[in-house]
């Protein structure tokens, strides 16, 4: 078969290594994580989680930088069963994993560890002349935290609106429909932070 399984003696070695699934197995036990939250955080099905935990399937390189992502580790790291729990988690700039959104209206770039457990979420958001990011409401008490670092940009919250310049900042409700369009004829860019409510 060509499934990308080990089949015993004689086969080569995986590309991530031998011990790849029982690196990813590892930390997530010690982060008390369950398959399902590993899969939400990844993007990877539970049962490829579950074959590649037990070492019979070799991840694709997309697969397997899911996973790091959603540790907030690198690749090699997470290949070299290096320690994850440090203190420290860089995020690259030429990291393509954290490319969330590219097309003609605005392109959206994660800047923090994308974690099961993690209480907010950072962007960066740079949009074309008349591009828009619109939102269906988030989990209830969520709240976003923008800055604008360029250009000008409307803030929209349920009903309400907000039209800001460069070295504005606003915080609003984002439990409701939500928007940041850019009001200006060129260029801008905005540093998001989408705050979730503490969970029972």
């Amino acid at each position: 078969m060509t499934s990308g399984k080990p089949d015993g003696e004689g086969a080569p070695e995986p590309a991530l290594g031998r011990d790849f699934g029982s690196h990813v197995r590892e930390l997530r036990r010690r982060r008390r994580w369950s398959l399902e939250s590993l899969s939400k955080a990844s993007g990877v099905s539970r049962s490829m989680l579950s074959e590649i935990e037990r070492n019979q399937a070799n991840p694709t390189l997309a697969t397997a930088l899911g996973i790091a992502r959603a540790f907030g580790m690198r690749l090699g790291d997470l290949v070299d069963g290096h320690p994850a729990d440090s203190r420290l988690q860089v995020i690259r700039s030429n990291d393509p994993s954290y490319d969330y959104r590219s097309d003609a209206e605005c392109t959206l770039r994660t800047l923090s560890p994308l974690r099961p457990d993690r209480a907010f979420e950072f962007y960066r958001v740079d949009f074309e002349p008349g591009g828009a990011l619109r939102s269906p409401p988030h989990f209830e008490g969520t709240r976003e935290l923008v800055y604008v670092d360029r250009g000008r940009v409307t803030v929209e919250s349920g009903d309400e609106s907000s039209r800001l310049g460069a070295g504005d900042s606003i915080m609003y409700a984002a439990d409701v429909p939500h928007a940041i369009v850019n009001a200006g004829r060129s260029h801008a860019r905005v540093f998001l932070i989408d705050l979730f409510p503490p969970t029972a």
